[in-house]
């Protein structure tokens, strides 16, 4: 039985650390709206999962960088559920560039990247304000990085983009108060397949012992370590609009 009958979407959460998030949810009593762009079998399991848990889910396949599918997407929420509680924007992109080599990054990796991570957001944003608004204590959560605030990431593309969703976080909590708080969380490394297919098996392992032994907690993110912080932002905060929340295990204090 669904405790609060409160709706949550969160781009990009077939698998990772949206589906974690997504997973977070559910625990809590929302309903969720879980999208995916081509990864349907997983999308497909992780609502499952997350029905499991006594909540209701809808899968949407959508781009978030084309406005359409946003507005689409925030609307077969409200068609089913009548409202919109929470936007988590976890969809994200990069080009693992070592940041070096200038020559391997051009104009169109910017346009693409910047697509997804940083006017995605906006875009999802925009549509669900409407909605946000009228629940009376709408919660908005970007997933940006640690590339956004100390420049280190897997490319000079995706830092930028998640620099200027860290700026739109502060510009857009300024402008959506009182009934809607927007805050961003900063991960690190973070153990998921996205980075593991990235870096390439042997990098991961290399990267990921690294990262342990430099970090002060000695432990690389979890998902789930996102998603506890994401909940914190949507079920509690009331008072915190413009943070961003860095989720490291302290990699930011060696870096």
């Amino acid at each position: 039985m669904n405790a609060t009958n409160k709706v949550a979407i969160v781009t990009g959460s077939a698998t990772g650390t949206g589906a974690a998030i997504a997973m977070a949810l559910g625990k809590k009593g929302y309903n969720v709206l879980i999208n995916y762009t081509k990864s349907k079998n997983e999308a497909e399991e992780t609502a499952k999962a997350v029905s499991a848990l006594g909540v209701d889910t809808l899968l949407f396949q959508g781009d978030v960088s084309k406005d359409e599918d946003c507005r689409a997407m925030a609307q077969a929420a409200v068609d089913k559920w009548g409202r919109i509680d929470a936007l988590v924007n976890n969809a994200g992109r990069t080009k693992f560039v070592p940041h070096q080599n200038l020559d391997d990054l051009d104009a169109q990796d910017f346009h693409d990247i910047y697509a997804v991570n940083t006017i995605g957001p906006f875009q999802m944003t925009r549509a669900c304000v409407p909605y946000l608004k009228e629940s009376g204590k709408g919660r908005i959560v970007m997933i940006s990085s640690v590339a956004g605030t100390h420049g280190h990431g897997s490319s000079l593309a995706y830092v930028a983009s998640k620099g200027g969703l860290n700026s739109m976080t502060k510009g857009l909590a300024r402008t959506l108060g009182p009934e809607i708080t927007v805050n961003a969380i900063c991960p690190g490394m973070i153990e998921t397949r996205w980075l593991r297919e990235g870096w390439g098996d042997e990098n991961y392992e290399k990267n990921r012992v690294a990262m342990t032994k430099r970090v002060p907690l000695a432990k690389v993110s979890q998902p789930e370590d996102i998603a506890d912080a994401v909940l914190w932002f949507i079920t509690g905060g009331d008072l915190v609009t413009g943070e961003l929340l860095i989720v490291d295990g302290g990699m930011h204090l060696v870096s």
